[in-house]
């Protein structure tokens, strides 16, 4: 069974800030977020806490690291959004994406050597 990624929005900026300063001490972790989402220290070590026991952190010997990487979360979470609001199909949620925008030539070009390195062969569809 595929582990829950779930972060609410509070949760995942707290996350990026762990993300992006790892390794940090706890009294770190909670001056960052005192300057950067405005949080009390008691706040701070609550929702450590809370995302140590769900298996997003480890806080040993107050140093503060992840155990799950942001991408992962990504990961989790885009897919959970296409499951749910597109019904699984990424046509439909480019298309909605898309609506009115434009991309230039190098977003353009990124994106197909993305679909040719992710495209299914006729060999593995036929699996």
């Amino acid at each position: 069974m595929e582990q829950e990624l779930k972060l609410h929005e509070a949760e995942y900026r707290f996350a990026c800030i762990i993300w992006d300063n790892e390794p940090l001490t706890s009294g770190e972790l909670a001056q960052l977020c005192l300057k950067q989402l405005n949080w009390q220290r008691t706040t701070t070590y609550t929702v450590l806490k809370k995302l140590c026991v769900k298996g997003f952190f480890k806080n040993e010997n107050a140093v503060v690291t992840a155990l799950i990487k942001k991408e992962q979360v990504q990961q989790y979470e885009s897919r959970k959004v296409l499951e749910n609001l597109f019904d699984n199909s990424l046509p439909v949620f480019l298309t909605a994406f898309m609506s009115g925008r434009k991309i230039s030539e190098d977003e353009a070009a990124q994106l197909k050597a993305l679909i040719d390195q992710h495209q299914e062969s006729d060999d593995e569809h036929a699996a």
